[in-house]
């Protein structure tokens, strides 16, 4: 790897203010910059790092205005963040990708493998299974019977997709992940026993969908369990039976949602967020972490968090009086004293 700022800018639509000759051959972050590397600036916590870095070029927003002097060239962009992530998957894609099938592995007769894919060892490749072009399987995966997996996908070491789920083009499921494994179905018995309700429906995940690793997301009870186009969905994250998960949506880790709920487009979910059945969740919602959503959420937009959820500014009116209700009660204390005489 090696670029000049100037070339680094054409990339990313950029503007080059310093030495546009500058050269770079690795990057790092801005508090840990090293010479000839290449760093960014999107979050103002992080602005003293700029003005001591030995990182060579920064890349910075359009509104940063420097309060100090600066030794790093700066390419100035409208958002710095995503130029970054754009420069990250220019480079990643320019790497060499696995192609081939190593052995051991198994690979059913009656299933189909696209062009340039790759298989690593002891991947298992059920019956029927079909795998499009560019597909990597790395070692371990198992994939079920009847299993669709769409052009470009990665399924990483230890991912589980059980039998007749469907995987879209350009997604990625990390390791460990399982797809497809049974909803929590049981029909409570006269004697208190409960009685397995099949799970015979399956799994839909839609193109450019990322599934974190040791993930579940579980088969539909009938029909399917299904999330959209474009979703991202954290590490141990656990997606009941029949739920759908809208496009753009991300999930942060260690989050559940119930059986049957319905989450719009464009949502925000932070870390352990709970969701109960049976709900519907509107598009744009933002729950922050730790929110408990226990009834439905129909206004789009809306902005949760606390546990039952309510809407945040409430929250944080309500969480400054929590706070006090320890020196508050003892002022109740006192003021119940000089009324009782005591």
């Amino acid at each position: 790897m090696e670029f000049t700022a100037q070339q680094i800018a054409e990339l990313i639509n950029g503007k080059v203010d310093g030495d546009a000759n500058q050269v770079i051959r690795d990057v790092s972050k801005i508090e840990e910059g090293r010479p000839e590397t290449l760093t960014f600036l999107a979050n103002p916590k992080y602005e003293q790092h700029i003005y001591n870095t030995e990182a060579s070029v920064v890349i910075v927003n359009n509104s940063f205005k420097p309060e100090g002097q600066i030794k790093a060239t700066l390419i100035r962009v409208e958002d710095a963040y995503q130029a970054l992530a754009k420069l990250l998957q220019l480079y990643e894609s320019s790497l060499p990708k696995k192609t081939g099938i190593e052995q051991p592995s198994f690979i059913d007769q009656t299933a189909t493998v696209g062009e340039f894919a790759y298989v690593g060892a002891f991947a298992y490749i059920s019956e029927k299974a079909k795998i499009g072009n560019n597909v990597q399987i790395w070692p371990g995966a198992f994939i079920g019977e009847g299993v669709e997996i769409g052009d470009n996908t990665i399924i990483y070491a230890g991912a589980k997709i059980y039998k007749h789920c469907k995987i879209g083009k350009t997604c990625i499921v990390h390791a460990g992940a399982v797809i497809g494994s049974d909803g929590f179905g049981f029909a409570p018995g006269p004697e208190g026993e409960y009685q397995k309700i099949p799970q015979v429906g399956n799994v839909v995940i839609e193109d450019y969908v990322e599934i974190g690793a040791n993930t579940t997301i579980d088969r539909a009870t009938m029909g399917a369990t299904i999330v959209r186009r474009g979703a991202k969905v954290d590490n141990l994250v656990q997606i009941a039976h029949n739920v759908e998960v809208g496009s753009n949506t991300v999930i942060a880790a260690q989050t559940g949602i119930a059986g049957s709920t319905k989450i719009g487009k464009n949502c925000m979910f932070g870390g352990q967020v709970g969701i109960a059945g049976h709900l519907k969740v509107a598009d744009q919602v933002k729950l922050a972490a730790q929110t408990g959503v226990g009834k439905s959420i129909p206004k789009k937009g809306t902005v949760m968090m606390g546990s039952p959820a309510m809407d945040a500014m409430q929250y944080n009116k309500s969480y400054v009086i929590f706070r006090k209700l320890p020196s508050i009660y003892q002022q109740l204390q006192e003021i119940e004293k000089k009324v009782s005489g005591k």
